[in-house]
């Protein structure tokens, strides 16, 4: 619970609604003393990610990587809040054209097209209370929670539990509405300030404090771990959006709530630094191997179809599945620029050189490359993807 707090929180707490207290986050440290442990930590931290950045920059048609890897963050980031759907339901809504959604996969379409946005954003907005609420009005837009005030800060006194939770029984309150600008404010100028601090160390920082703010109704969770990788773009540390954090939130999230509530409680940056920057780490390397698996499938599949009959064709529409394995016959037509008949033949000699499979029970049918679904679901996530 808030309410219990050590000797050297980072905060404190003040009166709110029916009599309970909220915590008020102090404002960011500006510099802080890393342990040699930490520091080593951190190293590799950052050289994992400057390794994956590189990777970005360099790969032929970096958009078939990117795009499924984009997805699948969204999944996990959407699941930590509560979102029930598979990766299969959002690739096969995204082959179907005209389909509707169901409630749990518009929440990830949402994720995907808030990221987008902030990424182009970033061309002409620094990261401020502006840049954010942009990009929260986007993320909860016509989902769950859109009656919440998009894109504006809270008027109202939120709490952290499960539906029937009181106030009184919350795990956490954050500030009272009429403390987050001032918060905010402090959160926008730690963002922008040039100080002698590593961008993952800051990126560590905002991403604790701008969950502990809780600046909206609705979707704090998912804007705090959007603002992850678009910070590390907009510092320049990131030259793609591949490194994601929510598979390793996800895995335990217990954990991640818990480590959220000590700095809290502790003020013990050392702790949530060494949390942090271990999932930087680890996921780093899980998005390197992940990569490396899809460019040998890739490889493989091209070996396969190379020199027979109409194989620029084939090698052309194979290419796509890295971006969705999913695909219907009128997808590949608009790939191909063919009518629907020659995108069907394609489409069957690559079923022919099993290297897809045809799912009739979906209308209408959808061609599907298990091997590449395999290679994003993976295992490292916890779950079931």
């Amino acid at each position: 619970m808030v309410q219990n707090l050590g000797p050297d929180p980072h905060g404190s707490l003040v009166p709110t609604i029916e009599g309970q207290k909220a915590f008020v986050p102090c404002r960011l440290p500006r510099t802080l003393n890393l342990t040699p442990g930490l520091v080593e930590l951190l190293d590799r931290s950052s050289r994992s990610v400057a390794t994956l950045s590189g990777v970005g920059e360099t790969v032929q048609n970096p958009h078939l990587f990117i795009r499924p890897i984009i997805r699948r963050e969204a999944l996990l980031s959407s699941r930590i809040e509560g979102t029930v759907c598979s990766l299969s339901d959002v690739f096969s809504f995204e082959a179907s054209h005209g389909r509707d959604p169901s409630d749990d996969v518009r929440e990830v379409i949402n994720y995907v097209s808030a990221m987008e946005l902030g990424i182009k954003l970033l061309k002409d907005l620094p990261i401020s209370l502006r840049f954010v609420n942009e990009v929260h009005k986007e993320l909860m837009t016509g989902v769950r929670g859109q009656a919440n005030r998009p894109g504006y800060l809270r008027l109202e006194q939120v709490w952290l539990g499960s539906p029937s939770t009181s106030i009184g029984e919350a795990r956490f309150v954050p500030p009272p509405p009429d403390r987050l600008r001032d918060l905010f404010a402090d959160w926008e100028k730690f963002a922008n300030e040039p100080l002698d601090m590593p961008p993952l160390v800051k990126c560590a920082l905002m991403h604790y404090q701008i969950e502990a703010i809780h600046p909206y109704e609705d979707g704090n969770g998912r804007i705090g771990r959007l603002m992850i990788v678009l910070f590390l773009i907009a510092s320049g540390m990131l030259s793609v959006p591949l490194l994601y954090l929510s598979a390793y939130f996800e895995r335990d999230r217990q954990r991640y709530y818990d480590e959220l509530l000590n700095v809290s409680a502790t003020g013990d940056w050392e702790r949530w630094l060494r949390y942090f920057l271990t999932g930087v780490l680890q996921q780093s390397e899980d998005v390197l191997a992940r990569m490396r698996g899809l460019r040998d499938i890739q490889e493989g599949h091209r070996r396969t179809i190379q020199g027979g009959r109409g194989s620029s064709s084939a090698l052309r529409l194979l290419d796509e599945f890295f971006a969705n394995p999913f695909m219907t016959v009128r997808g590949a037509s608009l790939v191909l620029d063919m009518s629907l008949a020659g995108a069907r033949r394609v489409l069957n000699r690559l079923v022919e050189a099993g290297l897809l499979r045809v799912d009739d029970s979906a209308w209408p049918p959808l061609y599907v490359a298990d091997d590449v679904l395999k290679a994003l679901r993976g295992t490292n996530s916890g779950s079931d993807l």
